[in-house]
């Protein structure tokens, strides 16, 4: 059996080459690029990979299923340009596509947030679906995109390495990008924040979910300051739901 690493990129000229060298074991490598204006093609074609220019439009899931129509193997494994495949789990994914049993395997991830690694607060084992056949698979969502298969789940044991955020400039743009797209949606979905239930009582919960319930005090300081900054997640994505329906007259905002 045949695989495919799809790697979604723009802009990633920083990452592009450690993360295709971590994925040559593949048959082939993708890189499906949102007309990067930096060396993200030309690093990539050096390499070896196959490079597909391709419009995202905001829409991953669109992008995540052209990338599975140009692919030309059984089986596909999906990487993001800042994760990484350990020789480990190399092996495993190698081991499951030759015996070919039709599961969609989903995959551990290790984050890293500034170099330092993070085993609590919810964000490990952090298991995402990677690894699937390539036949009757595609992806729907624009924000946190769905995979729509006929498969069975199941798990990797060994970990993909994901630099999460390597720094705070790209955290906070990420923030306010991503509290952008989810309070969008929300509002397409015609749901409403109320103040006291989603602005201040959700921030709340979310730190103390994140801290103290999932136990991210045991990753020091950076575990006080990533479940810090969740609660302006949370509040910052219901902040911006609220003022788009104000915007619209709704009886909330009155």
């Amino acid at each position: 059996m045949s695989l495919s690493v799809i790697i979604l990129a723009k802009n990633e000229e920083k990452n592009i080459q450690d993360c295709i060298e971590s994925a040559l074991f593949a048959d082939e490598v993708l890189v499906i690029d949102d007309f990067s204006t930096d060396a993200t093609v030309e690093i990539a074609t050096k390499l070896g990979a196959k490079v597909y220019q391709h419009a995202m439009d905001g829409n991953w899931g669109a992008q995540q299923t052209y990338a599975i129509d140009v692919a030309t193997t059984d089986w596909i494994f999906f990487l993001d340009a800042d994760e990484r495949i350990p020789e480990v789990l190399q092996q495993e994914i190698k081991a499951a596509v030759t015996i070919n049993e039709k599961f969609a395997y989903q995959v551990p991830r290790l984050n890293h947030a500034m170099g330092e690694p993070l085993y609590h607060g919810g964000w490990y084992p952090d298991y995402g679906f990677h690894l699937m056949p390539r036949e009757n698979f595609r992806v729907e969502g624009f924000v946190h995109p769905q995979f729509v298969h006929p498969y069975q789940a199941r798990k990797l044991k060994n970990h993909l390495i994901h630099y999460t955020y390597s720094s705070w400039e790209q955290y906070f743009n990420k923030l306010n990008n991503y509290t952008r797209l989810a309070a969008e949606k929300n509002y397409n979905k015609g749901k409403h924040a109320l103040f006291i239930r989603d602005i201040v009582l959700r921030p709340c919960f979310a730190f103390i979910k994140m801290y103290l319930l999932q136990s991210g005090w045991r990753d020091g300081r950076i575990g006080f300051i990533l479940a810090s900054f969740h609660f302006c997640y949370t509040m910052a994505k219901y902040v911006k739901l609220y003022a788009l329906e104000c915007d619209k007259g709704a009886k909330v905002c009155e």
